[in-house]
C-alpha cells in the first residue's frame, strides 16, 4: 500500500461497553440476551481480565435496543422493561424501598444531543420536600433532583459539585442521567446503557473529567445514558458497511426471481447476506482488503488533520431527546415509588 495505518492513533469513541466488547471480539464473557420483535435487552458482567482489554471498569452493565422510539406502544414496552431493569440494579445493590435517592442530570440543556440528563430531572418525581411537611402516602421514598449544568458554564468540575451535593443532603443512592456517544449509527437514539459503574462526563467527544461513582462517593451509583451522537468516522466506515451489504444483497437478487416481484426497495440489512473478499476489493481496490477497525483508523487519519472528523446527530434529534427523556423519567419514577401508575 505505501503507507501504514496507526492503529494505536485511532481511539474508538464509545460509552457502550456492548460495543467494545464487540470490537474486542471478547468470546470469554456470558451474555445473558432477551430478545424480542421490536426489543433487544443484553445482560453482561465485565471482570477484571475482560476490564483491562477493553477498557471499561469491573460491574454489571445492561444495554437495552430498541425500534422507532416516537412510536407510543414501542415507548411504553422500552419504559416498562428499563423499569424492572432498574429495580434489578436497585436490588442487586441492597438499596432498600425507603432509602433517599438522589437524581443528576448531566449535560447541557441548551445543546439539544446534550440535555437528555437536564430534561429527564424536569420530569422526574420530586418529594423530599414533602418528607418534612409529613404528608407522603406510604409507597413513596424521599428523592431529590439536580441538573447541576456543566464545566463550561459553572466553572466548577461537576463531580465535585456532586460530591458536595451528597456530603450536604446525605442520600443514600445516586442516580445519574448523561448523553453518551456510539460508534454505530444504528444505536443512536436507540439504545439505553445502565452500569453500577459510575460514569466519565464527556468521555465520548474526547472532553475526559472526574468521574462519579461509588468509589469516589461513597454510595451506590447507577449511571443510564443514551448515545445520542456518532463522530464522522463511523457515518463513513458504516456507510462502506451498509455499501458491501447492498452490493453482496444486489448481486443475490439478480439471479434470484422471487425479488423481480417486489414491489419498492428492499431492507437488504435484514437479509443474511455476505460480501466475499474479491468483490469487497473489486469495489474500493485497496480500502476493501482492510478490516472494520483498519477502515476507521485510515478514514480517522483522513478527517482529523483538517478537523473534519465531526460530532453528528440526527435532525429529529430534539424530538427524540424529549421522547427518551419522558421514557427514562417515567421508569425512574415507577423504580423508585410503588405507588406510581405504570402506564
Amino acid at each position: 500500500m505505501g503507507h501504514e495505518i496507526r492503529l494505536e492513533k485511532y481511539q474508538i469513541r464509545t460509552d457502550l461497553a456492548l460495543e467494545s466488547l464487540e470490537n474486542a471480539k471478547e468470546k470469554s464473557i456470558d451474555y445473558t440476551v432477551k430478545e424480542e420483535k421490536t426489543l433487544k435487552v443484553t445482560d453482561v458482567f465485565v471482570d477484571e481480565e475482560v476490564s483491562k482489554k477493553i477498557g471499561k471498569k469491573v460491574g454489571n452493565y445492561t444495554t437495552i435496543e430498541f425500534e422507532d422510539i416516537t412510536d407510543y406502544e414501542n415507548r411504553n414496552k422500552v419504559k416498562k422493561v428499563f423499569s424492572q431493569k432498574l429495580k434489578e440494579f436497585m436490588k442487586r445493590e441492597k438499596i432498600l424501598k425507603d432509602d433517599e435517592g438522589l437524581v443528576i442530570g448531566l449535560g447541557n440543556e441548551k445543546s439539544t444531543p446534550d440535555a437528555l440528563g437536564p430534561l429527564t430531572v424536569a420530569s422526574i418525581l420530586v418529594t423530599k420536600h414533602l418528607f418534612a411537611l409529613g404528608s407522603v402516602e406510604e409507597g413513596f421514598r424521599p428523592v431529590t433532583a439536580i441538573a447541576p449544568g456543566v464545566m463550561g458554564t459553572t466553572g466548577i468540575e461537576t463531580s465535585d459539585f456532586i460530591q458536595s451535593i451528597v456530603t450536604t443532603t446525605s442520600p443514600k443512592f445516586v442516580l445519574v442521567i448523561d448523553a453518551l456517544a456510539s460508534q454505530s449509527i444504528t444505536r443512536v437514539n436507540k439504545t439505553i446503557q445502565m452500569t453500577d459503574t459510575g460514569i466519565h462526563p464527556g468521555s465520548g467527544i474526547g472532553n475526559q473529567r472526574k468521574e462519579i461513582s461509588k468509589e469516589i462517593l461513597g454510595i451506590p451509583v447507577i449511571a443510564i445514558g443514551v448515545p445520542t451522537v456518532v463522530d464522522a468516522v463511523t457515518i463513513v466506515s458504516d456507510t462502506i458497511g451498509y455499501m458491501y451489504d447492498h452490493y453482496a444483497f444486489m448481486k443475490q437478487a439478480i439471479k434470484n426471481p422471487m425479488y423481480k416481484l417486489a414491489v419498492g426497495n428492499m431492507n437488504y440489512l435484514k437479509k443474511n447476506v455476505q460480501i466475499d473478499k474479491e468483490d469487497k476489493q473489486n469495489l474500493f481496490g485497496v480500502v476493501g482488503t482492510l478490516n472494520d477497525t483498519e477502515t476507521k483508523a485510515l478514514i480517522y487519519e483522513v478527517l482529523s488533520p483538517i478537523g473534519y472528523n465531526l460530532m453528528v446527530t440526527p435532525k429529529e434529534v430534539d424530538f427524540s431527546v424529549q421522547k427518551l427523556s419522558e421514557v427514562i423519567a417515567d421508569g425512574i419514577n415507577m423504580a423508585l415509588h410503588k405507588n406510581i401508575n405504570k402506564i
